[in-house]
């Protein structure tokens, strides 16, 4: 597996397209079978959900709408199991014990743990009543989001079923894993927006309210105290009752465009508080980020078009980036505390997340470590489990390939000049030399881990013992290329910066030492 294989990356993206259309059809026929009843109670519409599963494109089954959709049903089908075992579990304590841990491997990215679980400990009182709140909850999302992927779809499937109006219980809230703001209706899958009208904001009041949508064979209505119409077809043609705001472009790729949503900004608790609108500047500045890795790294940039869709800026003090591996292809950048050497790196760090997760989804690289932390991150400064070990270790690989070809392009006549255009200083030249070492260093550290837990602790399969190979090797080639700048850095306003980083990591290694089972 090649880290810059264009070629076996899109064919790797096919096959994780496909796997993803089969999932679906396979919750289709477990909501329509074995948990039938269920379905029935909490109206889930697995029938239109088959219909979405034979008349979606092929090609959005890797989108970052679809996907996230079709794992959230597929944790709503893991939890209604769940439901129907616990109220006839002999063991409440152990079973609650079990789905506490459950959680806490599985579902890191999610809210679940805190929904079941609110005292932070495997408390069997209550379980299965939380446990259906959770199944009411997913299911109701699950549903409004399935409406407006394409709302042609759901009053033809309306029509074909021709009965009475089929109606959706919803909201208009926000969504901050989505970052879709207040009062907004999501439509199509590249991130536009309906915008509600002051009238149904006056009517619904508080964004969490409930709503009823209700789909018939020619309109979509909201209704809250009253009816307020949302889309009607006329002919084949759409007609928009709210004003569409199409999702604001910073590129073109082969597969679509580049999109910039809304910004998530975050309270001083750093938690999501709100989700605005993003200022047309944010959108200029991801664009000329994008053209800058373009020009300065087409090997990366092409992987760049391939894994990134859709960037949401994010206001979050302390905050760097982050995403989502069940919504491969969106990104959320802070925009605001970074710089625009940063905003470059950033792009290319949480690209790099969606490729090794795409990776992941293909090949078992580790297993048996129960998420224990007990490996040195020396970016995060604390004990990570073998998962964020190798995420680390993958996504910064990436980063000293980027600033070590940032730093080759700059050298050159054009690259100096574009380099000036993009808004970009000499000393930003050096930061990036300066950072292509520290990254160095941090790697190399962490491989040393990584090896250590495939050949003593059996915890890396073969497919993550290559991966690592590959990662020694792409980062030994950096070190390489780098290796002239790297007495001029030391010499640097960055010096200390890069002695401390060593030094720092030498007592690490010290303290922590190769890792002992003794230790987990």
């Amino acid at each position: 597996m090649p880290l810059l294989d264009a070629a076996a990356l899109r064919r790797l993206q096919s096959e994780f397209r496909q796997s993803m259309r089969t999932l679906l059809s396979d919750l289709c026929r477990d909501l329509d079978g074995e948990y039938s009843d269920l379905t029935d109670r909490l109206a889930l519409p697995a029938g239109y959900f088959r219909f979405l599963a034979h008349s979606l494109d092929p090609a959005v089954y890797s989108n970052w709408k679809v996907v996230g959709w079709i794992e959230m049903l597929n944790d709503l089908v893991y939890f209604l199991d769940l439901l129907q075992q616990v109220r006839t579990e002999r063991d409440p304590g152990g079973f609650a014990e079990q789905l506490f841990a459950d959680c806490e491997q599985k579902f890191f990215e999610n809210s679940y743990l805190d929904e079941l679980f609110p005292q932070g400990r495997p408390q069997a009182k209550g379980l299965a009543t939380r446990l259906q709140w959770l199944c009411m909850r997913l299911a109701r999302e699950a549903t409004q989001e399935s409406l407006f992927f394409d709302p042609c779809r759901a009053m033809h499937w309306k029509k074909r079923r021709g009965l009475s109006p089929w109606e959706v219980s919803g909201s208009l809230d926000h969504h901050f894993e989505r970052a879709e703001r207040a009062f907004t209706l999501p439509v199509g899958i590249e991130g536009d927006e309906l915008l509600a009208p002051k009238s149904v904001a006056a009517a619904v009041g508080r964004a969490k309210q409930r709503v009823t949508f209700e789909i018939t064979a020619r309109d979509i209505v909201l209704k809250k105290g009253r009816t307020f119409p949302i889309c009607a077809l006329r002919g084949s043609e759409m007609q928009w009752h709210w004003p569409r705001r199409t999702a604001a472009e910073a590129a073109t790729t082969p597969y679509g465009a580049l999109t910039v949503g809304p910004t998530l900004r975050y309270g001083n608790d750093r938690q999501p508080n709100s989700v605005g609108p993003t200022d047309a500047g944010q959108v200029q500045r991801i664009a000329r980020a994008w053209n800058v890795i373009r020009e300065a790294w087409p090997e990366g940039h092409v992987l760049l078009e391939l894994f990134t869709s859709r960037i949401n800026p994010l206001r979050a003090r302390g905050v760097v980036s982050f995403s989502y591996r069940h919504r491969p292809g969106l990104s959320f950048i802070n925009c605001f505390e970074r710089d625009d050497l940063d905003l470059i790196d950033d792009l290319v760090h949480e690209n790099s997340h969606h490729h090794l997760n795409l990776l992941l989804r293909k090949h078992v690289m580790y297993h048996g470590d129960r998420n224990q932390q007990i490996f040195y991150s020396p970016w995060r400064r604390s004990l990570r489990p073998i998962r964020g070990i190798l995420h680390a270790s993958f996504t910064f690989t990436m980063g000293a390939l980027l600033f070590e070809r940032l730093s080759s392009w700059a050298e050159t006549k054009q690259g100096a000049r574009q380099w000036r255009e993009a808004g970009l200083t000499p000393r930003d030249l050096m930061r990036a030399r300066f950072r292509c070492l520290e990254e160095i260093e941090s790697v190399r550290y962490s491989i040393q881990d990584l090896e250590y837990a495939g050949r003593h602790l059996k915890w890396i399969t073969g497919s993550g013992a290559r991966l690592v190979r590959e990662l020694q090797e792409a980062i030994a080639k950096a070190e390489r290329r780098i290796a002239r700048h790297h007495k001029a850095v030391l010499a640097s306003s960055f010096g200390p910066a890069l002695r401390k980083h060593i030094r720092e990591l030498q007592q690490a290694r010290h303290t922590y030492g190769p890792v002992r089972l003794s230790k987990a």
